[in-house]
């Protein structure tokens, strides 16, 4: 951390409880005069940091949220941006480094957290145990054609996925379009899969199936998709993607 230099934190919270953050994020958090974020993940912190200033915005408010960070380091507050899981994955370290160089007086400091494709393969068990991929099925910012080419490349190149943002309000059958894209790849209908809602909160839940049944499924939007490699097997709630130790 470079002297003279004001300093905004982008803390990612893991799956939102204080017990599944890391030593350094709660100790950012501690150290910040403002936590700022979007609605849902503040109030997951408010409670354990009643002394903080928050500030909120709405899903799709990214870039105002941002500026707010800028805005106030740039009048000597202690700031934390706040990220579910990981500020790196899908998160908002990017647009706030993107928006930095416009502030050079500002340095940005990034606090790893547990990303989603994580914390939901411990529920399972072991399904991203070998080369794995994060695959979102949101195209507000990217073209269906090239999740679409992504999700091809992951079934031929054997990879175990782990498909983020599955379904929406307004895209209710993603999910079954993913899964038929993965089967027209020549994906075994019978392929080992999983699911789990709510990873580290309260109602908390997972599920195994075949990708024939997957394509089946009605998921929300607090769901992450786990796609199993070639080799990936069920054992009872279980996924488990072998490493190819020999037992």
């Amino acid at each position: 951390m470079s002297e003279n230099k004001k300093v905004i934190y982008i803390v990612g919270m893991g799956p939102g409880s204080i017990s599944g953050m890391s030593g350094d994020a709660v100790e950012a958090l501690h150290k910040s005069d403002m936590i700022i974020g979007y609605t849902v993940y503040v109030d997951l912190v408010r409670q354990h940091f009643p002394d903080k200033e928050f500030k909120t915005t709405p899903m799709r408010q990214e870039i105002e949220r941002c500026r707010i960070c800028f805005d106030y380091a740039m009048e000597e507050k202690q700031v934390a941006m706040i990220c579910s899981g990981d500020a790196g994955v899908y998160g908002m370290a990017a647009p706030m480094f993107e928006m930095a160089e416009g502030y050079p007086e500002v340095e940005l400091v990034v606090i790893p957290g547990v990303t989603a494709a994580n914390s939901g393969a411990a529920v399972l068990g072991a399904p991203l145990n070998h080369d794995y991929c994060v695959i979102s099925l949101s195209d507000l910012l990217t073209p269906w054609e090239k999740i679409e080419a992504r999700l091809v490349a992951a079934i031929q190149g054997d990879f175990a996925i782990a498909i983020y943002n599955p379904s929406s309000h307004k895209r209710k059958d993603y999910l079954k379009r993913a899964c038929d894209i993965m089967l027209a790849a020549e994906a075994d209908p019978m392929r080992a899969c999983g699911y789990v809602e709510n990873i580290g909160r309260e109602g908390c839940q997972s599920h195994v199936c075949t990708l024939a049944e997957l394509r089946e499924c009605q998921v929300n939007m607090f769901t992450t998709v786990f796609v199993g490699n070639e080799k990936t097997r069920i054992d009872g709630d279980h996924l488990v993607t072998p490493r190819g130790y020999r037992l």
